[in-house]
């Protein structure tokens, strides 16, 4: 109920934005900003009432819901049309006010049904997407012809095809059936893909063309200096993805300073242990580094060596510490760790040497990771949550992997999008 009318109310505030945009000066509009809003909002809250649209408990659009949501939004439109032609909110003309109620419906239909969409698939299509592709294996196919097509199409079934391979330089970065074009043109640029791609299991050939890497690639080509780990997002798209990190960074540290001061106060007057908690963690070409966090448990909670946060109900949490947890503001330090280039917003959690001695004796591709910086919330974390053992370890690792083959600023915004999305819906992670 609450998602809903707050939707309905931005959707209620960007129609009558609309018409102020297409028409001149209004006398005393910010009076009319307010009362449009707030008649539209007490609106809403009682065509929910009537319609009990409130009363669907699924989150997500089914027939049901939509009817009782349209239903919801007739009504506060109906309420909208008497307010106008009772003149307590006035508009320039009758054509604007025409606009505005249909604007208005218009706004609070694809709100409100796009967060419920959005929902859905955020619960179910996505997940089961990411894990059927994590599970399989990582196929190039050779070329990029008709032959080259169909076998990509055959492989599908049981491979995840990340990419078609080509020596023509002129090809790369096409998009054929879906599936992108990289160009190698010898063995070292494709060991330098197999970093990008997080692995490459295998590469087929098609029937028309010789299954040999030599006979591929021709005469052996110049080596090149593979002495740094080359991200897979482009130059362009690290300068712009580091300029927002450095802005963002600094602009939230001004802004949630006050709640971070409360919040060191808080985990001070406790048990009077010191304020952060900085650990080593591995980022960046494999190199340590010391992530900050307010400190949620007690100062001996790892008396007995490194151990895994078992969640909410972990007995090493303090009070305040457990408050935090539940809020994230445990991590409000680490935007430090971002502003210095430590981390970025959106990456893989960092880990510590000790775990990911172990996840790499069941999974070494771990090291391809190290090619992109951690982050403070990652694609994986939206599914996986927190890892408290193992397996789950294991599980992140292959949803980090996804996101390292689909890293680009888009999706990059996506994560961001899904993680404000988790947060709405209330998930833990």
């Amino acid at each position: 109920m609450l998602q809903d009318t707050l939707l309905s109310g931005v959707a209620s505030l960007l129609s009558v934005l609309l018409v102020r945009w297409l028409s001149d000066p209004i006398s005393g509009f910010t009076f009319l900003v307010l009362t449009w809003t707030a008649i539209a909002i007490a609106a809403t809250v009682a065509g929910v009432l009537v319609s009990g649209s409130h009363k669907v408990m699924r989150r997500w659009a089914t027939l049901s819901s939509s009817r009782r949501v349209l239903g919801a939004v007739f009504f506060k439109e109906i309420v909208l049309i008497l307010v106008l032609a009772a003149g307590l909110v006035r508009l320039p003309s009758s054509a604007l006010a025409v606009l505005a109620i249909l604007s208005d419906a218009f706004f609070s239909g694809l709100l409100i049904f796009y967060i419920r969409f959005a929902v859905r698939i955020f619960s179910d299509n996505e997940a089961d997407k990411v894990k059927m592709a994590s599970a399989r294996k990582n196929a190039l196919v050779i070329g990029t012809g008709d032959a080259s097509v169909a076998l990509a199409r055959e492989l599908t079934a049981e491979y995840n095809v990340v990419g078609f391979l080509t020596d023509d330089q002129h090809l790369a970065g096409r998009v054929i059936s879906d599936i992108v074009v990289f160009y190698a043109d010898c063995q070292e640029k494709l060991d330098r893909l197999e970093w990008r791609l997080g692995g490459i299991d295998c590469v087929f050939f098609p029937r028309t063309q010789k299954g040999d890497m030599h006979a591929f690639f021709g005469e052996a080509k110049a080596r090149e200096d593979s002495s740094a780990i080359p991200d897979g997002m482009s130059n362009a798209g690290q300068y712009v993805k580091r300029a927002l990190d450095v802005v963002a960074s600094f602009l939230l540290m001004l802004v949630f300073w006050p709640l971070a001061v409360l919040s060191a106060i808080a985990v001070k007057l406790e048990d009077g242990g010191p304020v952060l908690y900085k650990q080593e963690r591995i980022g960046r070409n494999g190199r340590p580094f010391y992530i900050l966090k307010f400190r949620s448990m007690r100062t001996d909670a790892e008396k007995a060596g490194a151990q895994l946060y078992s969640g909410e109900k972990d007995p090493r949490l303090t009070r305040v510490g457990a408050f935090l947890r539940a809020h994230h503001l445990d991590e409000l330090p680490q935007l430090w760790n971002v502003f210095r280039g430590d981390m970025s917003f959106i990456g893989y959690r960092p880990e510590r040497q000790v775990f990911i001695n172990k996840i790499m004796k069941m999974n070494p591709r771990y090291r391809y990771l190290y090619q992109i910086r951690p982050g403070i919330t990652s694609y994986a974390t939206l599914y996986n949550g927190y890892t408290d053992t193992l397996e789950k370890m294991l599980t992140r690792l292959d949803l980090d992997l996804y996101y390292l083959r689909n890293h680009s600023m888009l999706f990059d915004a996506r994560v961001l999008g899904l993680t404000f999305l988790s947060i709405i819906i209330g998930k833990k992670f």
